[in-house]
């Protein structure tokens, strides 16, 4: 639950809420009523998150949702879920890791330190910025972290989630009795269509009950565990988001709201300078350790499609010492430090979800196909209401991806054919091989 709360806390509350609040020329805002957008996101992720707990009760693998869609719908569609696995955390860990510099920069200027702006800022026309240095620190202090150790990560996670909810829980608090009612009003600014396009950039924020699946053989009891774990910090946190929303939208009016820090913004607004600095500080460690599970996820992703045979057979060796893929951290390490760091990325969180929500909707799809076809394997969590559960997450997903841009639907189908391209000219056969040489072997 920890590693769950630690991938979802964090970019929603502090980063995203406030693009989601605002809106911008391209996508209207939801005002007040992004309470709504965040219950919506929160209800078709729990609906995913159902079959997911099932799937990980039955298969406490590695590898999350490509494993999942592997055993259900096989190769092809396991491939086409993998791949978007990879846009989905390499891209989300990037830009994490961008937010947690810029508000490392700014806690470092309110204590008077200044850094060079062409070491805080990618290289962009008509800019100065050279490399997002504090991005790229960050990305391999995590990627250290996560060399040495998933037990170590899970601990230094546990207190870095602590830290951010005690934040959190003065945030809600101290703006509780500055709540002003008249803020809410109009509670939909711009109509259901404010909330839809809201829940689709709050959905982001949901993300990180999935990396829990994704660390599943480092479960002791995976059957027991895997189900609270995913479901448990799924509901605690779409609590949490909803509370946060309300008190935020009624401390501070629509239009003063600073999308960039927006939790500490508001707190300075109604005079709480010290709370601004405080929630500045939590951000920092509520990105963070959204930062370390996302990077995880992308790691065991990475492994368990090199141990099918799908990718380099590199990425699936383990350390002999610390006992972690260690080519795959590098490899997630390195790319992401890359991204992070010279690149600017101002549509990622659009790529994210819509990766994101097309595997969801597989998974939904491949729980029910797995009741259909081999209806006697034993589940120690059995999904309620089928087929009910599963139809309404895949279509939920499907329905959250229509609120995207258009231009998010065309990359996504750029992606999409160059992974059939690398799938068709390398991994049908690698995998193929792969599987030849098990059977000699047996």
């Amino acid at each position: 639950m920890a590693l769950g709360i630690g991938a979802i806390i964090g970019t929603g509350v502090f980063v995203l809420i406030g693009t989601a609040i605002v809106g911008n020329p391209n996508r209207p805002g939801a005002g007040p009523g992004v309470v709504l957008s965040f219950l919506a996101s929160g209800i078709v992720c729990a609906l995913a998150a159902l079959c997911y707990a099932e799937f990980a009760s039955m298969m406490p693998v590695a590898g999350s949702a490509y494993s999942y869609t592997y055993a259900s719908l096989g190769e092809v569609v396991a491939w086409l879920t993998g791949w978007n696995l990879i846009l989905e955390y390499g891209v989300a860990s990037a830009v994490v890791a961008i937010g947690w510099s810029g508000y490392c920069v700014n806690v470092l200027q309110s204590l008077g330190i200044f850094l060079p702006e062409a070491l805080i800022h990618p290289p962009e026309t008509g800019q100065v910025g050279l490399i997002n240095l504090p991005a790229v620190l960050i990305t391999l202090v995590m990627t250290l972290l996560l060399w040495v150790g998933t037990k170590r990560s899970a601990q230094v996670t546990s207190i870095i989630v602590g830290v951010k909810l005690i934040v959190i829980v003065l945030f809600l608090v101290v703006g509780a009795k500055e709540v002003q009612p008249e803020y809410w009003s109009p509670f939909l600014p711009n109509g259901w269509s404010g909330v839809g396009a809201a829940a689709a950039i709050v959905f982001f924020s949901y993300i990180g009950f999935d990396a829990v699946s994704t660390a599943a053989e480092e479960a002791k009891y995976p059957q027991r565990d895997l189900p609270i774990a995913i479901l448990g910090s799924l509901g605690f946190c779409l609590f949490l988001y909803m509370a946060v929303a309300a008190v935020l939208t009624g401390i501070i009016p629509i239009d003063q709201i600073d999308i960039h820090a927006p939790v500490a913004d508001a707190l300075k607004y109604i005079g709480y300078s010290w709370g601004a600095v405080l929630v500045a500080a939590g951000a920092l460690a509520g990105i963070t350790s959204v930062l370390l599970v996302m990077m995880l996820g992308q790691i065991r992703i990475l492994f368990a499609m090199a141990r099918e045979g799908l990718l380099s057979p590199k990425l699936a060796k383990i350390h002999p010492t610390y006992h972690t893929p260690s080519w795959a951290t590098l490899v997630t390490g390195c790319g992401v430090a890359l991204l992070a760091g010279f690149v600017p990325i101002g549509e990622a969180a659009d790529m994210t979800n819509i990766g994101t929500l097309f595997a969801f909707s597989l998974v939904c799809l491949g729980v029910l196909w797995l009741r259909i076809t081999n209806p006697r394997q034993p589940r120690s969590f059995r999904l309620p209401m089928m087929p009910v559960i599963p139809l309404l997450g895949a279509a939920s997903c499907v329905g959250l991806m229509l609120f995207l841009p258009t231009i998010t639907w065309i990359r996504f189908g750029v992606w999409t054919l160059v992974g059939l391209a690398v799938y068709g000219l390398y991994g049908r056969q690698q995998c193929r091989l792969n599987h030849e040489s098990s059977r000699l072997l047996l």
